[in-house]
Parts: structure tokens; C-alpha cells; sequence
């Protein structure tokens, strides 16, 4: 069984594969990579792998983007910290869905599926399905003895700063959230939203101008009536993605 590992930290990539050489001899790891650049590219110029270990959080964006490039048609087992996806739907979907730090009891439950041929369906399929599932069309706002519904059309940029993560509405108002970047990230549709890098995920519609910094950087301008409360600059590992985004 031939498997391909798509994970961005070093210390889980490595415990991975300690994981399935120690206990799954019929397993051969292909290949490993680290963001959804090389992952296209790994999985535009190779043959399909029988199974793919894909963390969700990438590099340089979420591991959702790779299906916007290109049909996945292996079985995948989705690896995360964060459980706010569709637990059930990935595995109705014959994705599996392990929470991080992985499991052997896990992780033997998973392959034992693949194996089996109980995971059979494409996973540009199944993704596809549970992303359509998972989008969110409005956020509750606990806002001191309130609740606030804000929705997502209205969303400026959300970012993140000392720990703590902001919504910015087009109205200029700011909120705290409870969720992480990386949680949220899965909530959002990408063709409305960019995550430009670690700490900001900003929405198309505010987007003013665009400017080139030295070492290939991008720095964001956004419309006059948006309130700028952080930086706008896109990563130099997000800026190919980024383009591309916008010029779909």
C-alpha cells in the first residue's frame, strides 16, 4: 500500500511516519510534502497513491485548496488539532478524520477501511460533499449579555493578535471569537475568502489595491469606508495562491 504524507510540521510528519514503518509494514511512504503548492504539484506529476495522510493546515493555506486544483481520486485520512469539521460526514463520506496526537488504535481503524475497500469513493467527491455540508452562512457573536448574528457576506477580515481572534465586519465593528484561524478556515468559502497568511483571512470584497514589497511580498490596500485594525501582507509562501485566486 503506497501512501503519500501532506503535513506542514515537522514533529507530526515524523511521528506519522515512526507510525507506519513501526507498525504497518505493508505501507510504503511515496512521498511527503509540506504545503498545497507542492502537494499539487506531487500529485500532478505521480502516480495516485492507494491512501493520503493530509493535515488540514498547510504552509501556505488549508488542504481543501488542493481540491480546487486538481480531482484527488485516492482515499484520504484528513489529520487535525481542531475538531470543528463534520466528523460524521467524513466518514460516511469513506474520508476518515483523525484528531491529533494520532493514535496506533486510530490510525490501525483507518488503514484497516482503506484496506478493506470500505473507503472507495473518489476524495474530491467526498471533500466537495462536506464542504458544502460545513460552509457557514452566519456566525453567533456572544457579545457581553447578547447574542449577535453577523453574517458571513458582511465579514471584512478576520486576524488574529496576542492569542485572540477577531471578526471585522464591513461596518467597521469588531468582535473576539472564540475559534482559531485554523478552525475557522474550513467554515469559509475560498472563493470569498483568502487566508493571506498565519494571522489574517481577508474576503475579496475589500480588496482596494494591491502592491508589490521587496522579497516578493504583497502588501494589501484595502477599500477607504474598511478599518485597517492589522497587517495586510501576504506571505511570500501565499502569493502565487493568492494571485491565482484573484484572477479566477
Amino acid at each position: 500500500m503506497k501512501a503519500l504524507i501532506i503535513e506542514d510540521e515537522l514533529r507530526a510528519r515524523k511521528h506519522m511516519v515512526n507510525l507506519l514503518t513501526t507498525h504497518f509494514p505493508q505501507m510504503e511512504i511515496v512521498g511527503e510534502t509540506a504545503s498545497v503548492k507542492d502537494s499539487v504539484l506531487w500529485l500532478s506529476t505521480h502516480p495516485a497513491p492507494d491512501v493520503i495522510f493530509m493535515d488540514v493546515e498547510l504552509s501556505d493555506g488549508s488542504s481543501f485548496d488542493i481540491f480546487s486544483h486538481l480531482d484527488v481520486p485516492s482515499p484520504v485520512i484528513m489529520t487535525t488539532a481542531y475538531d470543528q469539521y463534520a466528523v460524521h460526514a467524513f466518514e460516511v463520506n469513506a474520508v476518515d478524520y483523525l484528531l491529533k496526537p494520532i493514535g496506533l488504535e486510530e490510525l490501525q481503524r483507518a488503514i484497516s477501511r482503506i484496506a478493506s475497500g470500505e473507503a472507495v469513493k473518489p476524495a474530491s467527491e467526498a471533500v466537495r460533499s462536506i464542504l458544502a455540508q460545513a460552509r457557514k452562512e452566519k456566525f453567533l457573536i456572544r457579545f457581553n449579555d447578547r447574542i449577535v448574528p453577523i453574517r458571513t457576506a458582511d465579514i471584512a477580515y478576520f486576524f488574529s493578535e496576542d492569542k485572540n481572534t477577531y471578526l471585522v465586519t464591513l461596518a467597521g465593528s469588531s468582535y473576539v471569537l472564540d475559534e482559531s484561524l485554523d478552525a475557522l478556515a474550513g467554515d469559509l468559502e475560498p472563493s470569498d475568502f483568502f487566508r493571506i497568511s498565519r494571522s489574517c483571512i481577508i474576503s475579496e470584497q475589500v480588496i482596494d489595491s494591491i502592491s508589490k514589497l521587496i522579497g516578493g511580498r504583497l502588501r494589501i490596500s484595502l477599500r477607504q469606508d474598511i478599518p485597517a485594525l492589522t497587517d495586510f501582507t501576504v506571505s511570500r509562501a501565499r502569493v502565487d495562491d493568492f494571485l491565482t485566486w484573484l484572477e479566477r
